[in-house]
């Protein structure tokens, strides 16, 4: 079964958390810091991933919690 990631991405002047694949955001906040510090609890309850979208809509952050298939080499 693929991972499904959160969203956080921006819903006219405040900011949604979404999962990937979801016709509904499963919240809306008034900044991206509070989305992203709610997707980011929901992405580590379920290992999943979390990207932070920018006003333009494009990714500009992304965070893996769980098992990552391709770790950082140290």
């Amino acid at each position: 079964m693929p991972k499904r990631g959160q969203h956080v991405v921006p819903r006219g002047e405040r900011w949604s958390v979404r999962r990937q694949g979801a016709s509904r955001a499963s919240g809306v906040f008034d900044t991206q810091q509070e989305a992203v510090d709610r997707a980011r609890e929901i992405a580590r309850r379920e290992g999943s991933d979390l990207y932070i979208h920018g006003r333009d809509g494009r990714i500009r952050e992304r965070s893996t919690y769980g098992h990552d298939p391709f770790p950082p080499k140290g």
